[in-house]
């Protein structure tokens, strides 16, 4: 076990925070071995639902798959040993340094993110609302919302051939219309 003594929030100047890019699908073994070297990582994540043999679950999936980010000072922190760790590839470097993200990157995606950890980057959506179907068969069709049920699935209707049509979907496929 390292001597390392993890960065706290609000320390020095000079921390900023680093992409790191994991093995394939071995994010949260690489975020759990770094933890344990006294590392802080962030690895914001979204509700997925899969569809597979006509059942429907929600997963919790990357937001960046095989990304997640890491603060440090390279003045201070022990940047290399992040590459000998289990799940990582590499730390994002440009040239021999570790590349940093822009300012405010991660602090917006931190506003953003829920009590359990999840980014909910669905649109808000309102009954009666227009809204825009985003892809399927009805692609770029503007109807009005009237149902939004807990299952993520929504109702729509179209105006289809001179018809209201009521249309069922994902709540993913839609997109606000202003």
């Amino acid at each position: 076990m390292s001597n390392y003594q993890p960065s706290k929030i609000g320390t020095p100047d000079g921390e900023r925070w680093y992409a790191v890019q994991s093995r394939p699908h071995q994010e949260t073994r690489a975020i759990g071995h770094l933890e344990e070297q006294g590392y802080r990582t962030f690895c914001p994540r979204l509700r997925k639902t899969v569809r597979h043999a006509r059942r429907i679950t929600q997963v919790l999936a990357p937001l960046f798959p095989g990304y997640f980010f890491v603060p440090l000072d390279l003045t201070r922190d022990p940047w290399r040993a992040i590459n000998g760790t289990r799940g990582v590839a590499r730390i994002v470097t440009h040239g021999e340094l570790p590349s940093p993200l822009p300012h405010g990157i991660v602090a917006a995606l931190k506003v953003r993110t829920n009590d359990d950890g999840t980014i909910n980057w669905l649109p808000s959506l309102e009954i009666g609302g227009i809204v825009r179907i985003a892809d399927g068969p009805f692609s770029e069709l503007v109807g009005t919302l009237e149902h939004l049920g807990p299952d993520g699935r929504v109702r729509v209707l179209l105006s289809i051939m001179g018809r209201p049509v009521n249309v069922s979907l994902y709540q993913e496929s839609l997109i606000p219309a202003a």
